[in-house]
């Protein structure tokens, strides 16, 4: 049997997101509220107390948790989460170490495998940053920088997933990475975690969101299948 490893982070009432301030200079931080719609309490009299259900209310900004973007997120008028070709969202994929890198240090393309290696793949940046996933410092964050965005790009592969916050630098405005890749439908996942288990792997990475219309970027369950015997390159 194939080994599934989850890189998913938890969703969950008061988890961190993004952080963005309004045109009056208040920061308002991305998160979700989760909460019974309906208890059991209160489903019992439906049933005459023979059985009781609960129905959970659930409440976001799509760009949280682990998500993809689409397009549109970047390019208005692109496609949205519903548009993606769900085969578009499975892919061999291939883990980067950058656990050295740093905010200031960022990992760059003399770091990564060439682009024989990478065309078709998931490409996903192992900076290790899950471990500082609900503290401050997980808002400050290594990247990848232009020169590694573009060999990426020109290696032309299928996804690019980090275990941070942003896939881009947050100093750099132009967002060169959902710039790029997302007008080239290359797919964007943010906040992945437990990438460690998967260097040197050989592994089928999925990133499937509900199929929702209108949706810039929306949640995902991320995973990762190893076959078994666990292949190693």
């Amino acid at each position: 049997m194939p080994q599934i490893i989850d890189l998913t982070q938890t969703f969950e009432t008061g988890m961190p997101g993004f952080r963005m301030r309004d045109k009056t200079g208040q920061m308002t931080e991305f998160t979700a509220k989760i909460r019974p719609f309906l208890t059991h309490e209160e489903s019992k009299p439906n049933y005459q107390g023979q059985a009781s259900f609960e129905i959970s209310e659930v409440s976001f900004q799509t760009s949280i948790g682990t998500y993809l973007d689409a397009p549109r997120h970047r390019h208005e008028g692109m496609g949205d989460i519903a548009s993606l070709e769900i085969s578009t969202l499975i892919s061999t994929g291939i883990v980067v170490d950058a656990r050295h890198c740093t905010p200031s240090k960022p990992l760059s393309a003399k770091d990564l495998p060439k682009a024989g290696q990478l065309a078709g793949r998931a490409v996903l940046i192992n900076f290790g940053w899950d471990k500082h996933w609900g503290t401050e410092k997980y808002h400050e964050f290594p990247y990848v920088d232009r020169q590694g965005l573009q060999h990426l790009l020109e290696a032309k592969i299928s996804l690019f997933g980090v275990d941070t916050l942003n896939a881009d630098w947050s100093q750099d405005l132009e967002r060169p990475a959902h710039t790029w890749f997302l007008k080239n439908n290359i797919h964007i996942v943010e906040n992945l975690t437990g990438l460690a288990q998967l260097h040197r792997k050989v592994f089928r990475f999925f990133a499937i969101p509900l199929k929702v219309r209108d949706a810039a970027a929306f949640p995902v369950r991320a995973f990762a299948e190893i076959n078994s015997p666990a292949e190693e390159v």
